[in-house]
């Protein structure tokens, strides 16, 4: 089976853009599984914008999608100028809504740009941040992040991303969560939350 690039949930398309990812997340579906819904999401290489374009062109026609959403088997913004392009793309042509779910690292791996403008002017729309955790202790523990003060760095980027999107934060209920402690947290943040289910693996 080839690697999708392009894949689709329910009324949602989805771009699976790069397999790189900052966090080491015990939970991620990804350490145990290749893909999800019948399709292959650990790529062989990561794709630029002109083939993720091409790859898109052949389904973004083929049904009324309620949104695109960056989010594969990696962090979309590790390839930030292929998530840029092919965001200018999709609202030169369509009118649909663009959504980034991402773990929140944007600067720490592009620490020389202004990643939340840039995904403004691009046309992106939503932001989803996987944030798992209330506190910095609990967030080391289960998303295992490469980079160090990522906890904080996440909150900054939240912080930036509220005055250009509407945002949401995201938790997996895994057992080391505190489901209302996240829910005062988010609050405080002044953002949407959800929880999403905790998938665990089989062996």
């Amino acid at each position: 089976m080839r690697p999708s690039i392009v894949y689709w949930l329910g009324d949602n398309l989805y771009l699976n853009i790069t397999n790189k990812c900052s966090n080491r997340c015990y939970f991620c579906i990804r350490n145990f599984t290749n893909g999800i819904a019948g399709f292959k999401l650990k790529l062989d290489y990561e794709p630029n914008s002109e083939e993720v374009i091409r790859q898109l062109i052949n389904h973004i026609n083929r049904k009324h999608w309620r949104e695109v959403v960056f989010c594969g088997f990696g962090e979309p913004t590790a390839n930030l100028d292929c998530l840029l392009n092919v965001a200018k793309w999709i609202s030169k042509y369509h009118t649909m809504p663009i959504r980034v779910d991402t773990n929140g690292h944007g600067y720490l791996l592009n620490p020389k740009r202004e990643v939340i403008r840039e995904m403004y002017e691009a046309g992106v729309t939503r932001i989803s941040v996987s944030l798992n955790a209330a506190s910095k202790e609990v967030y080391e523990k289960i998303c295992r992040p490469k980079f160090k003060d990522a906890f904080e760095a996440v909150l900054r980027f939240v912080e930036k991303a509220k005055k250009y999107f509407e945002v949401e934060v995201t938790a997996v209920k895994v057992p080391e969560l505190d489901v209302e402690e996240f829910k005062r947290f988010a609050e405080s943040l002044g953002i949407l939350w959800r929880l999403r289910e905790y998938v665990q693996p089989f062996y």
